[in-house]
């Protein structure tokens, strides 16, 4: 197998082992400029719009209530599921903060590779993180100034400009690439995979490094709410497609793509806007490892499961 199978394969070991590089290693790690974290993942939005097609989007019209009913579930459970466990775990304002911001991002593009792994409806998958990307710049701002901005000022407006830059003007970008140079577009697809790994992981290493002393002193509870965020999400997902009478390939996509959040954008938006409160960027940082490894259990718990 060649490299970049690899790295697109072990993705979740990989993240996994950028964390821990950066904790050992912090001072490497902050010598890097905080700004590199929004090019990182406008590298990964490009490559989204690279591997996305229009008819991607026909799912919206053609099963406008499918793509609905995921978009829902996913502006509104993660959300709600943040606020709540900060608050019965009593996190601090900055810690709090980042678990809200996470829980209010659009679904993660991870999400697709693990629905397609778990013999999920991968279309409605693809077409819900398109949906949910796009209403980001605006219902992402909103959603954290509802739930976080009492008592931490929330820029709306700069929060939905952020978001337009660094994750749909690179999709835009990746989308016009392709229709230009759709042979070169086709010779660079089977790659793209690990170069987005590769990003992530190194998302990942910054954030963690930046605060590691911190997250040494008192990571544990912080772990703990992320691991319970992520796992929540994912029963939650799959019991609204249950009581929904849906059918398991649909059950399945909902519960990965509420389950799965865009979280290097969590921890992009936190370094933007909330560079007072440095600690609200660990919780992306956690989340981008751990729901990795938990995407890759589920699917192969539902790979196992008769559909």
């Amino acid at each position: 197998m060649k490299l970049y199978r690899y790295i697109s394969d072990y993705f979740g070991l990989l993240v996994l082992a950028a964390a821990v590089l950066a904790l050992c290693f912090p001072a490497t790690f902050k010598q890097i400029p905080p700004m590199v974290i929004n090019y990182l993942l406008g590298v990964v939005m490009f490559g989204m719009g690279l591997t996305l097609n229009l008819q991607d989007f026909r799912i919206v019209f053609s099963r406008p209530k499918d793509v609905i009913t995921g978009c829902l579930s996913q502006f509104t459970v993660m959300p709600l599921l943040a606020w709540a466990l900060s608050r019965i775990f009593s996190l601090d304002e900055a810690l709090a903060l980042g678990v809200v911001l996470v829980g209010c991002c659009p679904g993660g593009t991870a999400s697709n590779v693990i629905t397609y792994m778990a013999k999920g409806d991968l279309a409605l998958s693809v077409g819900m993180t398109g949906v949910s990307t796009l209403l980001a710049p605006l219902l992402t701002p909103l959603l954290t100034w509802a739930l976080a901005g009492k008592s931490i000022q929330v820029n709306v407006a700069s929060m939905f400009l952020s978001i337009l830059w660094v994750v749909i003007l690179p999709i835009a970008v990746g989308l016009v690439v392709k229709w230009l140079w759709p042979r070169f577009t086709k010779r660079i697809t089977e790659y793209l995979p690990a170069f987005s790994s590769l990003a992530i992981a190194a998302i990942v290493s910054i954030v963690i490094g930046a605060n590691a002393e911190k997250l040494l002193a008192g990571g544990l509870i912080i772990v703990l709410v992320v691991m319970l965020h992520n796992v929540c999400g994912l029963a939650l997902g799959y019991l609204i497609g249950r009581m929904l009478r849906l059918s398991e390939s649909k059950k399945r996509a909902i519960s990965i793509e509420v389950g799965m959040q865009n979280s290097g954008l969590a921890s992009s938006l936190a370094t933007l806007h909330f560079a007072a409160y440095p600690m609200a960027t660990i919780p992306g940082a956690i989340f981008s490892v751990w729901h990795n490894l938990s995407g890759a259990a589920v699917a192969w718990l539902f790979r196992r499961k008769k559909s």
